[in-house]
C-alpha cells in the first residue's frame, strides 16, 4: 500500500447541497424555503428576542433590583440546625464540618459551616464549626456542651 492508494471509506465523504441552482437540482427556485413569508426571505428569522408579538423572553423574567443581588464574593453557607445535631449525633461527639459530611448534613464541603438554633438539643456535644448563633450557643451549653468556632 502506498500514500496515493489511500482512500476514505465509501459513503465516509458526502457532498454538501448546493440549493437555488436551477430545477435539475432538486432544490431550485425556492430551494426550499416554501412560498413568501418572513422564512423565506434573505435575512430572515428576524431578532432573537423578537416573538411575533408575544412578550419578549427577557421581559417575562422577573426583575432583578438592588445591590444585594449582586455580590461577587458573597460567602454561602451551609446552614445545620440543632435538631438536625440531635438526630444524627450520638452524646459526647465531636461535630466537625468532617462528621457533618460524613453524616451527609453538608450541601458543599467547600463551604463553610453555621450553625443556626432551630430545635431543641438534650445531648452534649462538643462543636467546632466556622459561625454560630448566639441562640444555638446558649441551647448548647445549657445542654452541657461546647462551641468552638474555626476560621
Amino acid at each position: 500500500m502506498k500514500l496515493h492508494e489511500l482512500v476514505p471509506n465509501p459513503g465516509a465523504k458526502k457532498k454538501r447541497k448546493r440549493v437555488g441552482r436551477g430545477i435539475a437540482a432538486g432544490q431550485g427556485k425556492t430551494a426550499g424555503r416554501g412560498y413568501k413569508g418572513q422564512k423565506a426571505r434573505s435575512g430572515s428569522g428576524g431578532a432573537l428576542y423578537r416573538q411575533g408579538g408575544n412578550l419578549p423572553f427577557f421581559r417575562r423574567l422577573p426583575f432583578m433590583r438592588g445591590k444585594g443581588m449582586h455580590v461577587r464574593n458573597r460567602i454561602k453557607y451551609n446552614e445545620i440546625n440543632l435538631d438536625q445535631l440531635a438526630d444524627a449525633f450520638k452524646a459526647n461527639a465531636e461535630v466537625t464540618p468532617e462528621s457533618l459530611h460524613e453524616a451527609r448534613l453538608l450541601r458543599d464541603t467547600r463551604n463553610p459551616v453555621v450553625l443556626l438554633g432551630r430545635g431543641e438539643i438534650k445531648t452534649a456535644l462538643k462543636i467546632r464549626v466556622h459561625r454560630v448563633s448566639k441562640g444555638a450557643q446558649e441551647k448548647i451549653e445549657a445542654a452541657g456542651g461546647s462551641v468552638e468556632l474555626i476560621s
